[in-house]
């Protein structure tokens, strides 16, 4: 069996940042060849990072003393996790993308808008002065200079990059804070005032786990952990849908809506922080504590608490506190422009798939995992956080292989034996990625739309 060196690497690289044994990473076994196309190493982070995740389950099981159980890795399917897991039957997925979403030539260069979110799509237009029609943000783009229109942008509460290259952004003070930092951030926690014991062949089953995430990262953490058996409840505002992705992040969940702009809204999160073992959230890093949720105030809910946090342009720096998603990290980070230099051509070429949010996700998954192992071991919470862009300098790190196929297309034999009866239709999901000895993956509930449940826990204590 090949060993794949690169995606060994990058396992490597993400379990030393968790604090994993060096060891444990040799039962870990790689297989099937081949690579998405791409400027750099997109299947091997994918191999890798999803290995993190297997590797942590299995390391959790071993708590008592067992020997980590084997696991592989099918890099096919994990390349094909990064870009779609569905194949609907009989109906067709939201579209991905609000239609102003994009990239636009500005006087200098290249500039990316990212619309999606009604409120992102109305600050850029309005910095614009121009109605939502495609020619006239065109056409209105093309006065600007790109700098000076990403700050005009992000100044007005959107969300916009502007395309640097791989030099251009190592000499940014962003990219050199992000490149100072860890690819996982810990801090050890209080203790505990409960213990919990994981069950083998279900190694999450009993835990619950708060989400507070949205678009894509986060999503994908939390339908990790559901996999393995967490009972994961997933918070939104009244007004919030992500029709295009829902689809993919939402099996094994439940999801309820509640209005944090009202006093009973911030006491059901109270409540609910008060009584979760794992906090996955993507709020920037203030906005929580505007809400009265701050690290310190968490912690106090909830003694002992896993409480995993995701950020865009990383933990330091200028733009710590900067709205970004993976599209725009890629064109601020190098990735796109660098695409489009070795593929020759005339605009931005982004990476295959959304690869710094899934892989984010599985390490954010992973981070959880290790925090919770130690939490049996020592009965003390922790506290963990990654961001895309530093997921962006681990994938740029790394020089991609010099030759590999491409993959076959997905077939009937991916994908799982049932049919899952999605609230939009049924459809076939791909099977996991990774197989951990012993620990099947596996949602107990099928993928449907947000608001579908009551705030509550579904795991009674």
């Amino acid at each position: 069996m090949a060993d794949f060196p690169t995606s060994r690497r990058f396992l490597t690289d993400i379990w030393r940042a968790l604090g994993g044994a060096a060891d444990a990473t040799d039962s870990v076994a790689f297989h099937t060849p081949g690579a998405l196309p791409s400027a750099f190493a997109v299947t091997d982070l994918a191999a890798g990072s999803v290995a993190a995740m297997g590797l942590a389950i299995a390391e959790l099981t071993a708590v008592a003393g067992a020997t980590i159980a084997p696991l592989t890795v099918d890099r096919r399917l994990a390349s094909f996790w990064f870009g779609t897991s569905l194949r609907p039957i009989g109906w067709t997925a939201p579209p991905a993308w609000d239609p102003i979403a994009g990239d636009y030539l500005a006087r200098d260069g290249w500039i990316r808008l990212h619309t999606n979110a009604p409120h992102h799509r109305a600050a850029a237009l309005a910095v614009l002065g121009v109605p939502a029609e495609k020619d006239a943000v065109t056409a209105a783009v093309g006065t600007w200079q790109a700098d000076t229109l990403e700050h005009a942008v992000v100044e007005r509460g959107g969300c916009a990059a502007a395309m640097r290259d791989l030099t251009a952004w190592s000499g940014h003070p962003q990219g050199k804070a992000v490149a100072g930092e860890p690819i996982v951030w810990h801090d050890d926690g209080d203790p505990a005032e409960d213990r919990w014991v994981p069950a083998p062949a279900r190694p999450l089953a009993g835990l619950r786990v708060l989400d507070l995430t949205r678009v894509l990262a986060g999503p994908v953490a939390t339908r990790c952990l559901a996999g393995f058996g967490a009972d994961v409840l997933r918070i939104d505002p009244l007004d919030w849908d992500e029709p295009g992705v829902l689809p993919e992040v939402t099996p094994g969940k439940r999801t309820a809506r509640v209005d944090l702009r009202t006093q009973e809204g911030r006491g059901v999160l109270e409540g609910l922080i008060a009584s979760c073992d794992v906090l996955v959230h993507g709020y920037r890093p203030e906005a929580l504590g505007r809400l009265g949720f701050d690290a310190a105030t968490r912690r106090r809910l909830r003694p002992g608490l896993i409480d995993v946090c995701l950020d865009a342009y990383g933990w330091s720096g200028p733009w710590r506190n900067r709205r970004g998603f993976d599209s725009l990290v890629q064109m601020s980070s190098g990735i796109a422009a660098e695409g489009m230099r070795r593929f020759g051509t005339d605009r931005p070429r982004p990476l295959p798939v959304q690869a710094l949010d899934h892989a984010t996700g599985f390490i954010m998954a992973a981070a959880a995992i290790r925090c919770l192992t130690r939490r049996v071991q020592t009965g003390r919470g922790s506290g963990t956080r990654a961001s895309l862009a530093r997921t962006a300098a681990l994938l740029t790190s790394v020089q991609t292989p010099d030759s590999a196929g491409p993959f076959s297309p997905a077939a009937d034999q991916d994908h799982a034996c049932a049919i899952e009866q999605t609230g939009w239709g049924p459809a076939h999901r791909l099977r996991p990625p990774v197989e951990v000895d012993g620990a099947a993956m596996r949602w107990d509930r099928p993928a449907g739309p947000l608001g579908t449940a009551d705030p509550v826990w579904a795991v009674s204590r």
